[in-house]
């Protein structure tokens, strides 16, 4: 949708949203005030009680939309190309690039928000993954270039727990990809996808 296309109500949202990240990003979830952020988006201290009930609220939409961004970006360098193979090689690396340019799911990645850590994996962004990655295992199935026997929607929520998890360890211990997941993880991940050959 165009930005003149878009209702004033949701280029408010939208601005709240914004600057929620930003905000939230740089002082954290308990240095940061809603007055704060509707300050920044250049409305009324009141205002973004009309979007979102509390702090916890916005705060968990921030993360979301950040998120999705990070995911988004992710999944878009990735859909033109139909190399499977490459895309569950290198979803790992392009999402440390992104989360680079996400600042607010950086901050939650990194454990610097560890009380909504756990509650943010079910996140619409984190299901869209979710879905994506079934989708993609359906079609390798479908081709023959992973085993029939597995559920794609189990082995994909699997992959995309152990995807963040690697994630969340890189940007907690700064170690450098390549180094800590290397050709081992890759291993790992044909193991359970490519069916035995026979002998």
């Amino acid at each position: 949708m165009a930005e003149g296309e878009r209702t004033k109500g949701e280029r408010t949202r939208t601005a709240l949203l914004d600057a929620a990240i930003a905000r939230f990003a740089r002082d954290g979830y308990r240095g940061t005030s809603v007055a704060e952020i509707a300050r920044d988006a250049h409305l009324s201290g009141t205002a973004a009680y009309a979007y979102f009930p509390n702090k916890e609220a916005l705060f968990v939409a921030a993360v979301d939309e950040d998120a999705a961004g990070v995911i988004d970006e992710a999944l878009s360098t990735l859909t033109d190309a139909m190399d499977f193979d490459k895309w569950r090689r290198e979803l790992i690396f392009t999402l440390v690039g992104a989360v680079e340019r996400h600042p607010l799911a950086r901050r939650v990645l990194s454990g610097l928000e560890p009380e909504f850590t756990v509650r943010l994996l079910s996140i619409p962004a984190l299901e869209q993954l979710r879905k994506e990655s079934a989708v993609r295992l359906q079609a390798q199935q479908l081709a023959g270039e992973v085993r029939p026997d597995i559920d794609a929607q189990s082995i994909a929520n699997g992959l995309v727990t152990i995807v963040l998890s690697l994630l969340m360890s890189l940007l907690q211990m700064g170690t450098d990809p390549v180094m800590l997941l290397g050709l081992d993880v890759a291993a790992v991940v044909e193991a359970a996808l490519t069916a035995p050959t026979p002998r």
